[in-house]
């Protein structure tokens, strides 16, 4: 097997995605602004609250459930 296939498997990168992503919430719901779907750029707060809000909660959700799953897979 190539070199590249034992590091696609390692479940570190689960942690790694999971903090960027909670990370991006966490700026996103402090700064205000985040960016929005479909390429619009930025959705603020202030002007597009559904869309800003329904942005950060995905980020946050997908934060957990990429911690949750490296958790889950260096428990196992």
């Amino acid at each position: 097997m190539p070199w590249y296939s034992r590091q696609i498997e390692s479940p570190y990168y689960f942690l790694v995605f999971g903090v960027i992503f909670f990370i991006a919430a966490v700026v996103s719901t402090c700064t205000g602004k985040t960016y929005g779907r479909y390429g619009r750029g930025l959705a603020s707060r202030a002007k597009e609250p559904t869309d800003f809000w329904w942005t950060v909660a995905i980020y946050y959700i997908s934060g957990v459930c990429f911690i949750g799953y490296f958790l889950y897979k260096v428990t196992t």
